[in-house]
């Protein structure tokens, strides 16, 4: 009850609860610049009194760097885009002069199918002679655009072979001239000249034409068989065997015995026969590597050739001959 009965004059700090030892100690630990601002103070004081350092702080935004740099601008990358930009202007261009060659290839079939059909004018012989062009060949108007170069390197191929059969027959001449017992290589000289000029042309150079004109698996296969025969007649050819006709290696180091000078002119042509084969060979490779791009197969060579026997009108005469003997057989047997 003393508590309550407390006398009010006693001095008020005793029952103050700012007194408390708790709120006395947090008041002392408070940070400096943190006092009680008196309004009723004298300014003067305040401004003798101590200033504290504020902490500087940043007032700055807060700015987020990147993780990764931007690439930088480079050339390699203008270089591409050029490099593309003209890949693309390139294949323009090659289309365009693709429809073109086929405009003018159709306009010059409208012309020809006009006149009533395209006139053979291969060989080019004279019009007075009694004997005519054989076949129509013109690679522009025949073959598409994108094998118009290989046929061409074949055709000068085989215009490289005949003049090699030619000049074979001038030095086995040569050699017969310096060695009278050298008649039998004259003479087979002149027949190889004669026989494997037009028997190469129509043997394996219509079929490559044909087949790159028709897009034809028979006619391929075909000019596979004759050429590999020929590329081995070119290789016997480079050899020179004696006694075979032809002016290789070994034919013309024996004439270099007899005559240094006839011995020269041998081994020159035994280098043409030599760059034929290698060159032969090239193009059968380029060649298959083609027919492979162009859907061509065994099966449809046999399909092929089926429907050209079954179309052919000897073939289906001669069946319709064959067909009615057996019946009429049949029908003696019956009666």
């Amino acid at each position: 009850m003393s508590g309550f009965d407390s006398n009010p004059f006693v001095d008020p700090e005793l029952n103050n609860p700012f007194q408390d030892p708790s709120v006395t100690q947090v008041r002392q630990a408070a940070p400096p610049g943190l006092e009680e601002y008196n309004p009723f103070t004298d300014d003067k004081a305040m401004a003798k009194a101590p200033k504290t350092a504020a902490p500087v702080t940043n007032t700055q935004p807060a700015i987020m760097k990147p993780t990764e740099e931007p690439p930088a601008y480079s050339q390699p990358q203008t270089q591409e885009q050029s490099g593309g930009a003209a890949e693309l202007l390139r294949r323009q261009e090659e289309l365009e002069r693709k429809a073109a060659e086929l405009d003018r290839r159709e306009r010059e079939m409208q012309s020809l199918s006009a006149s009533g059909g395209r006139k053979n004018n291969w060989p080019p012989l004279p019009e007075n002679l009694p004997v005519g062009p054989c076949f129509y060949h013109d690679i522009t108007v025949d073959i598409p655009v994108e094998f118009q170069k290989t046929v061409k390197i074949m055709y000068y191929l085989w215009m490289f072979h005949t003049g090699t059969l030619f000049a074979n027959t001038v030095g086995c001449l040569a050699w017969f001239c310096v060695d009278t017992t050298r008649g039998i290589e004259l003479g087979l000289s002149i027949l190889w000249l004669l026989l494997f000029t037009p028997c190469s042309f129509v043997c394996w150079y219509r079929p490559l034409y044909g087949a790159f004109r028709s897009d034809s698996s028979f006619r391929f296969f075909v000019f596979f068989f004759v050429y590999i025969c020929q590329f081995g007649i070119y290789v016997i050819q480079c050899i020179g065997i004696t006694g075979w006709g032809t002016s290789g290696w070994i034919s013309a180091l024996t004439a270099l015995n007899k005559s240094v000078p006839v011995g020269i002119i041998m081994i020159l042509i035994a280098a043409l026969f030599t760059a034929l084969a290698v060159m032969s060979l090239i193009m059968f490779k380029k060649v298959h590597a083609m027919y492979r791009t162009t859907g061509a197969s065994f099966e449809r060579a046999q399909q092929e050739f089926a429907t050209g026997v079954m179309s052919n009108k000897t073939v289906q005469a001669a069946a319709a001959n064959a067909a009615s003997r057996a019946a009429q057989g049949a029908f003696k047997e019956q009666m």
